[in-house]
């Protein structure tokens, strides 16, 4: 198979714990959320769910604190509708807050995109990439010294200058051939 476009596998896992708290503050970051949230109970909470999962619970807890605050506006409206010579007291409008009952409702609809079945399968097959494109990793030039548990070089690994240098040319000739090809 030729190389091309999308010829390239990179295995990203699942956020840490650290990253899907990070991913809820930045997806907060500017949006108004009560001080007794427990991002940390959040965090714990879902292990094994993707960047785009968390954004998705953010994204239905904040809708359902804007939808709570027009239904309190459309209320206090139908209220002053009805009784239009009472003295409504200045009720001070708020900003909306995203709580902890917006969280545990936008929870309630929580999924992992990603099944423990799925994480098996992607990480045993970034370890059989890994495997399979492994077998330069205990390449040295004879000069340096090799690290410790390294094997030594194979038998003809150290190439003389002028083979090297073929070696080289050879290679990036190979490289222009590919760009037009």
């Amino acid at each position: 198979m030729r190389p091309g476009r999308l010829d390239q596998l990179i295995y990203i896992p699942l956020p840490d714990e650290g990253s899907r708290r990070q991913i809820f503050k930045s997806c907060l970051r500017k949006s108004p959320v009560a001080p007794d949230v427990d991002f940390e109970l959040l965090t714990r909470f879902t292990h094994g769910f993707s960047g785009a999962d968390i954004t998705e619970i953010c994204q239905r807890a904040c809708k359902s604190a804007i939808r709570e605050n027009i239904e309190k506006d459309l209320e206090r409206e139908r209220r002053r509708a009805e009784n239009p010579d009472a003295m409504m007291e200045d009720e001070v409008d708020a900003v909306p807050c995203i709580s902890k009952a917006h969280f545990e409702e936008a929870m309630k609809y929580a999924r992992r995109s990603v099944s423990d079945a799925d994480i098996r399968k992607y990480q045993a097959f970034a370890q059989t990439l890994q495997q399979s494109r492994g077998f330069g990793s205990d390449f040295r030039f004879p000069d340096g010294q090799a690290p410790p548990g390294a094997a030594a070089p194979a038998a003809g690994a150290g190439l003389g200058a002028t083979q090297g240098a073929g070696f080289a040319a050879s290679a990036a000739a190979a490289d222009d051939d590919d760009l037009y090809n």
